[in-house]
């Protein structure tokens, strides 16, 4: 059987590490009193993976790129569902992992979302990289891999989808802007 008609299920022993640490990493910078924990939204994207029927399993990294993009989802329908039993009081945080970065404010995780979704409508593929380097954790090397482009490409997208990032966040706080 080649790999890239082996199932989900045959692959989960060999993915279930890399997952692990997906989720992890995603969870670090979730609130402490967090309800979910790593090896349950490793268990929940795994569940929502195997919905998809036309999954291909081949591509290793583009498989864990999905899996960190169903793990984002999770999170976002988690804190979305915690915002709405609180009645909107407060709101979830996260805070963007990576040097530049880890001075800055959270950001609240819904907002987030809804940034990350804005670029992709403009933007798909420099999403796509602010996802892999900022949510999964991947480095620049595995990103260039998984979405297909060169490593100072990744690079560039980084810094520019950074800051384009951040002042749609500041500006989604300050309130609308025109």
């Amino acid at each position: 059987m080649s790999e890239s008609s082996r199932s989900l299920d045959s692959l989960l022993p060999e993915l279930y590490g890399e997952m692990r640490r997906l989720a992890a990493w995603a969870m670090e910078s979730e609130r402490p009193d967090h309800t979910l924990q790593p090896t349950a939204l490793v268990h929940e994207a795994y569940l929502r993976l195997q919905r998809i029927t036309d999954l291909d399993t081949g591509d290793r990294r583009r498989l864990l790129a999905l899996a960190s993009r169903t793990m984002r989802r999770i999170l976002v329908d988690h804190a979305r569902a915690h915002k709405a039993a609180k009645r909107g009081a407060g709101g979830v945080h996260v805070t963007l992992v990576e040097d530049a970065l880890a001075t800055s404010p959270p950001f609240d995780l819904i907002a987030l979302d809804e940034a990350l979704d804005h670029l992709e409508a403009l933007d798909a593929r420099q999403a796509r990289i602010l996802e892999l380097r900022f949510l999964a954790g991947l480095s620049v090397a595995e990103t260039a891999e998984a979405v297909g482009v060169s490593e100072p490409t990744v690079k560039r997208e980084t810094a520019t989808g950074r800051a384009w990032l951040y002042r749609e966040m500041v500006g989604n706080e300050e309130g609308p802007s025109d």
